[in-house]
């Protein structure tokens, strides 16, 4: 796609931003300059009806007109609160990811497209779509399986979502480029690496076969795991545009009056969400990254079905000992090896005292203790953890900002369902426990034969690295003596690309100008 496209569905995405009142949401007020300028010049662009609403409404106008990708978009920046701000980041996590359906007719020409099969062989009574996203739609049918019929769920992919997807993250890349190089406050949060992100993981996403994997290693993990499960996947059945998998029958966990209804222990369902959650998290290194209510049903006999994992966060074992002795350390306010952990996992610089930063954890800890276990929320301690960080040159961490986002939201249901809960109290026996297998001397003796794995590894590939090196000194001492040259072909071709990147930056700004006149004309 052309820059000048790009421009052109940037510069719409934004006045629909305007029109719908999302510009004139931020507080303007603490804005100064030029920027406060063009705050009160949105703001009399804004649509009346738009600032009678609340900033939650708003943002949910401008997707619906801006389309499916900006679902998406927002649905990702709901996870990085570092990038847009913690209240704009909970917001955007409300937003509901819900489209009009598209016909029956072009899910079934989908499904046979991607698995070379008609839908009567694939399938019996294949219905209309009971659910539909922005990325796909969800079809009731029925199977033939040895055991007998079973009813399934086909989740068929929207016909034209990757060219849509594609066009849109072209204006995506513009405007992180262009928020780079002329905001320098902004590259901290590395918007360009940011897009990156969103575009991999929407790939992901878009690859129904993905998403098959990623239930089939949920639930390779959680097999054995008491009240918890996802539905198994008919690979048969799947492919790149199709996912066929068992239907869930029992009840939304958004639903809790009928919950409470059929008799279901809300305490004991809440209980088990955290702790299966931190299981997955901290033995697993594997996690559903979207536990959104929508997306958990609990069956007549209590157990929890997590459904659509297109969003799963994975911890390295670092990541995972990070999380479990920072938490433990709040627990029993050992502050000092909180602030230690943290200079280990290499995520503060080495250059700042672990005295003045167990000081900052201890200012966030303190007062929770003060309080009563019921009313501390762990996701928020999270996030007051990562603001102070900030001030000590910690990183954006994408994998533990994913978590956090993910533990908000679980930690919420839970709290829907028993408004009394215990956070820490629920949490401890799967945290302590993590910690005494890892960390103690069963821990230990674990990294002692990982670390014999890697020596051996190692071992294995030194004739080869010698060579490497040796030949790697011969080509240095060669630069040292004659310079480093670029081959004529070379030189033409950085030439050439530095010529395209400046006239399709021109462009970029010429349609930019020529697309405000015309939004001038129109309001004349």
């Amino acid at each position: 796609m052309s820059s000048a496209g790009a421009a052109f569905r940037l510069v719409r995405a934004g006045w629909v931003l305007v029109r719908e009142g999302v510009v004139a949401a931020f507080p303007g007020d603490q804005l100064s300059g030029l920027p406060k300028f063009g705050w009160q010049v949105a703001t009399m662009f804004t649509r009346r009806r738009a600032l009678r609403q609340g900033r939650t409404d708003r943002l949910a106008h401008a997707v619906a007109r801006l389309g499916p990708s900006y679902v998406k978009l927002g649905q990702f920046l709901a996870t990085r609160p570092d990038v847009v701000g913690n209240d704009i980041a909970l917001d955007l996590a409300l937003l509901q990811d819900k489209m009009q359906t598209f016909p029956k007719a072009e899910a079934e020409a989908a499904v046979e497209a991607s698995l070379g099969r008609s839908v009567g062989e694939l399938y019996h009574g294949f219905g209309d779509a009971v659910a539909a996203a922005s990325i796909a739609q969800v079809h009731p049918a029925e199977v033939d399986y040895p055991e007998g019929r079973r009813k399934v769920a086909v989740k068929v992919i929207r016909p034209g979502v990757r060219r849509r997807f594609l066009q849109d993250l072209e204006s995506y890349f513009l405007a992180a480029r262009l928020q780079e190089r002329y905001i320098p406050s902004s590259r901290r949060l590395r918007p360009v690496e940011v897009t990156e992100t969103l575009a991999q993981t929407t790939r992901i996403e878009m690859d129904l076969r993905l998403e098959g994997a990623a239930l089939s290693e949920l639930g390779e993990n959680t097999g054995e795991d008491p009240g918890f499960r996802v539905p198994a996947v008919d690979w048969e059945r799947t492919g790149r545009d199709v996912l066929t998998m068992e239907w869930v029958d029992g009840i939304k966990m958004n639903d809790v009056a009928a919950l409470a209804a059929s008799g279901h222990d809300l305490k004991a369902i809440a209980a088990n969400l955290i702790q299966s959650f931190l299981r997955h998290t901290l033995r697993d290194g594997f996690f559903h990254a979207d536990m959104h209510p929508g997306n958990l049903f609990v069956e007549a006999d209590g157990t929890i079905v997590a459904v659509d994992l297109g969003i799963a966060g994975r911890l390295g074992k670092k990541e995972r000992r990070f999380l479990a002795e920072i938490l433990y350390g709040f627990i029993t306010r050992d502050y000092l090896r909180v602030a230690e952990v943290h200079f280990e996992a290499g995520y503060v610089p080495a250059k700042h005292d672990v005295a003045a930063f167990a000081q900052a954890i201890r200012a966030i800890g303190e007062p929770i203790h003060g309080q009563p276990a019921e009313t501390i929320s762990m996701a928020k301690l999270l996030t007051l953890l990562f603001e102070v960080t900030e001030l000590f040159d910690m990183q954006t961490r994408p994998e533990l900002i994913l978590l956090q986002k993910t533990m908000v939201v679980v930690e919420g249901v839970a709290r829907t369902l028993d408004p009394a809960f215990n956070m820490w109290k629920t949490s401890e026996p799967v945290v302590g426990g993590w910690i005494r297998d890892n960390l103690g001397p069963r821990g230990m003796l674990a990294d002692a034969r990982e670390g014999l794995h890697a020596l051996t590894a190692l071992a294995r590939h030194m004739p080869e690295m010698a060579q490497r090196t040796e030949r790697l000194s011969r080509e240095l001492d060669h630069m040292a003596e004659h310079g480093l040259r670029f081959d004529e072909a070379t030189a033409h071709a950085i030439g050439k690309a530095e010529a395209r990147h400046t006239r399709s930056g021109r462009l970029a700004l010429w349609v930019i100008a020529l697309t405000l006149l015309y939004i001038a004309w129109e309001l004349v």
